[in-house]
């Protein structure tokens, strides 16, 4: 595994935040109605400082301020939690190949927020976030249960207990659906949500989402330690003081919180949290203390360009942000394995 020199991470990291900035900049003067960066500044700094700079014009102000800056922020905030999620399942399972949907959290984040919408009808934000949460946690101690054995868990029984479950548990959604497709219906809501999009994007969503994934990701940073160690077996992990089963209920419990809250506020966005963690390694090595941020960064930046791909390829048209992840992350998922392949 490539290891870059210290220098190099931190010069890279900085680059990678500067992509986030320029991306965040380019999205919110990108649309129906383009507007020129200058104008975006001008928009911006009347905002910040109005006695200093003339006011800009109203409707551009209303655009950006309102409608894509929120968006743009939100589509950097679910990137950066999607990433993280994948990097850290991936390290405790030693498993390239794993994502929040390998072990169904996002598939039952999924069931929870869709029986809220179409079992009892409620589209309110905290609501469908709290059915997301609860539909999360659920499926991951069904996964950390169903991959006991004699008291311990592993690497691969927990993959194969994600697996069953998210297939399970993507019936139950399919089955929800079609209970609910009659004229009049939730159904409409329920499947762009299931495409992924970022259409419902507002300062409420991005308030409650944007803190909730800087905690989250954070205490999963502060667990560096314990996943460099689980890299090199649950045996040395021991030796090394860290307590495999604990560690892992842990960083699943954390980790399907941060799920839940990205999933809430975007719907189900697939291979960010596959992908990204799998390149970001491929550059700065394996130690968590690097993959985590520099996954977060490289997610935000990655959601933000697709963000703005979804609202212009088929303009006026907003294509899915969910599609076009699965569009492009296909192909690299078939490359990815094809790599893993000719390593093995």
């Amino acid at each position: 595994m490539r290891k870059v020199s210290n220098w190099a991470y931190r010069l890279s990291l900085l680059f990678a935040l500067i992509g986030v900035a320029l991306a965040i900049a380019l999205s919110v003067s990108i649309g129906s109605v383009a507007i020129p960066l200058d104008k975006v500044a001008q928009v911006f700094a009347h905002a910040i400082t109005p006695q200093l700079y003339a006011a800009p014009d109203s409707l551009q102000s209303q655009i950006v301020l309102e409608f894509r800056l929120p968006r743009a922020l939100l589509a950097a905030v679910v990137g950066a939690g999607l990433a993280v999620s994948g990097a850290v399942l991936q390290s405790i399972v030693r498993n390239p190949l794993a994502d929040p949907y390998v072990f169904g959290v996002s598939s039952g984040a999924s069931v929870g927020a869709v029986a809220v919408i179409t079992v009892f009808a409620i589209t309110t934000r905290s609501v469908v976030t709290l059915g997301a949460l609860l539909g999360a946690v659920s499926a991951m101690f069904v996964v950390f249960l169903l991959a006991q054995a004699r008291g311990s868990t592993n690497a691969l029984r927990l993959v194969l207990a994600g697996v069953a479950v998210s297939f399970t548990l993507s019936a139950a959604t399919s089955f929800m659906i079609l209970r609910v497709s009659e004229p009049g219906s939730s159904v409409a809501a329920v499947l762009a949500w299931l495409s992924g999009s970022l259409g419902g994007a507002s300062w409420e969503s991005l308030g409650f989402a944007a803190p909730a994934v800087i905690v989250l990701a954070i205490l999963l940073l502060f667990g560096s330690r314990a996943l460099n160690a689980f890299q090199a077996g649950d045996d040395l992990a021991s030796s090394m003081g860290v307590n495999p089963s604990r560690y892992r209920l842990y960083f699943f419990l954390v980790t399907s919180g941060l799920v839940a809250v990205v999933v809430s506020v975007s719907g189900a966005i697939g291979f960010v949290g596959l992908l990204v963690p799998h390149v970001v390694r491929s550059w700065v090595g394996s130690d968590s203390r690097k993959v985590l941020p520099f996954s977060a960064v490289l997610g935000a930046l990655l959601l933000v360009l697709v963000d703005i791909v979804a609202r212009v390829v088929l303009a006026p048209t907003e294509v899915p942000v969910g599609v076009i992840t699965a569009l492009i992350g296909g192909p690299a998922f078939l490359i990815l394995l094809r790599r893993i392949g000719s390593q093995a």
